[in-house]
């Protein structure tokens, strides 16, 4: 029996799961000869290379039977977007504030010193395609139809509406050239604009590709660059990588089986700085030299050269209307974190729902009866609350449009504590994340040109239930 032939498949081998991911197949000598032909698909997805012909990375087989035209199409997308997921949480041998974290000392992403590998966000596929059909009564593999596809690198991202594909005869894909490290017109994984603003305490992360099939252009270090509110230079620091953080070790082979180092967070954000007391950007903030001022940050080769554009953090300055900030973090297109410091009024509302009982009047399981005045009437047996945030954006460009559409569509949403100058070797350190929802259901784009100036509301819902005492 001839071997089965892939007519399509996706033309990118990098790809995000939130796309269609299509593979048609076709054995004309099976469909032409046979009885009860189904293609088989045995799907593998594993964090290392898989071997298609082990079990270990087998997630499922699936089967189609061929159409009017004598194919299999297959589209994987609603069952691999299973295997991939946000990473909320810094991966072991990363670190926060110089301690190593590990099993027992886990931080949020959000959090991390200089970088952390990715755990759930990216992983290897391959698929092993075959016939079955009826042979000697009953329907089995046949052998010799086998064709295996090539590894795919799919990775938690999805495929807006107005995203331009792309096409190689009939094979199709969204090109993510320009999100793969390697020159000064290189994005990080998001679609905020290069000019940002955060608070001296913020924390964040970006995220980075590196997919090249060679130990050639990857990151070596990060090059931050401080300067004063009137642009004076003020210093830098550079933020090598490690193989414990992230590095690819030497081993060209080793490299190509590893998915947590293809994706990678790096902290920029000013907490983040912070967090290594003996880095430029601490003293800076000790000295009061930075306040006001900004900083750049730009991802190198170890040259060095400038692998990616360079992105712009202004530090907001200290409002004397004294407005609480309220900083959210929410997962943007690509699975990565994008953030955003709410610096105007925010409004806090508490709504509470609890559960009552009618109870006697006096005292019924004593020697005596007494009349109380607290005791009787209808009573409230728990109370349990939920908060609720109103919150403004500054008058903005519009260049931060698309971020903040991002954040009404995301499925995860948080809302991010600040920095604290302790060593927090007793705190709890996932109470910096606290769960949102996003309240406000439409979004209305602003423009400059409809609008003028260019401000939005957005209300947000404490997902945590506050637990009252019983009685």
């Amino acid at each position: 029996m001839a071997n089965s032939v892939i007519e399509q498949k996706p033309r990118f081998f990098l790809t995000p799961v939130g796309s269609e991911i299509i593979f048609v197949i076709s054995n004309n000598d099976a469909v032409a000869n046979q009885t009860k032909v189904k293609f088989v698909a045995e799907v593998h997805i594993s964090k290392l290379s898989p071997n298609v012909n082990n079990t270990a990375s087998l997630i499922g087989t699936f089967k189609t039977t061929p159409n009017n035209a004598g194919v299999g199409i297959f589209d994987f997308s609603n069952i691999i977007e299973n295997y991939v997921s946000s990473d909320n949480l810094a991966a072991n041998d990363s670190l926060y504030k110089g301690v190593t974290i590990n099993e027992d000392n886990r931080v949020p992403i959000h959090l991390t010193d200089k970088y952390s590998k990715n755990e759930n966000v990216f992983r290897f596929m391959q698929i092993k395609f075959s016939v079955e059909y009826l042979q000697n009564n009953v329907v089995s593999l046949a052998t010799g139809t086998e064709v295996v596809s090539d590894m795919y690198k799919i990775f938690n991202g999805y495929v807006k509406n107005d995203n331009v594909l792309t096409t190689n005869g009939i094979d199709f894909g969204f090109d993510l050239e320009d999100f793969k490290v390697g020159s000064t017109s290189k994005k990080f994984l998001t679609n905020s604009p290069t000019q940002l603003y955060a608070n001296i305490d913020d924390y964040g992360t970006f995220a980075f590709l590196q997919s090249s099939q060679t130990l050639a252009n990857k990151v070596n270090d990060l090059l931050f660059t401080y300067y004063s509110s009137t642009g004076s230079l003020l210093g830098t620091d550079v933020v090598t990588k490690n193989v414990d953080n992230g590095a690819f070790p030497v081993s060209g082979f080793f490299f190509l089986t590893q998915s947590d180092r293809f994706l990678l967070y790096a902290g920029v954000y000013p907490a983040n700085l912070r967090n290594d007391t003996t880095s430029t950007f601490s003293s800076l903030v000790s000295l009061g030299t930075i306040q006001g001022g900004y900083y750049t940050v730009v991802a190198r080769d170890s040259t060095p050269t400038n692998m990616t554009q360079t992105y712009t953090i202004n530090l907001n300055c200290p409002d004397e209307r004294q407005f609480e900030s309220v900083r959210l973090c929410w997962l943007n297109q690509w699975g990565a974190w994008d953030y955003y410091t709410f610096t105007l009024k925010s409004t806090k509302s508490i709504t509470t729902q609890g559960t009552t009982y009618s109870q006697l009047h006096g005292t019924w399981n004593e020697s005596k009866y007494r009349s109380y005045s607290h005791r009787g009437g209808k009573k409230t047996f728990r109370v349990n609350a939920t908060e609720s945030l109103k919150i403004n954006t500054d008058y903005i460009s519009e260049n931060d449009n698309v971020i903040l559409e991002e954040l009404v569509n995301s499925p995860e949403i948080y809302m991010l504590k600040g920095y604290k100058d302790i060593t927090e070797t007793t705190l709890l350190k996932n109470d910096y994340v606290i769960p949102v929802t996003l309240q406000t259901k439409t979004h209305t784009r602003k423009t400059v040109a409809n609008d003028k100036l260019i401000q939005y509301t957005f209300d947000i819902l404490l997902t945590r239930t506050l637990k009252t005492q019983s009685i």
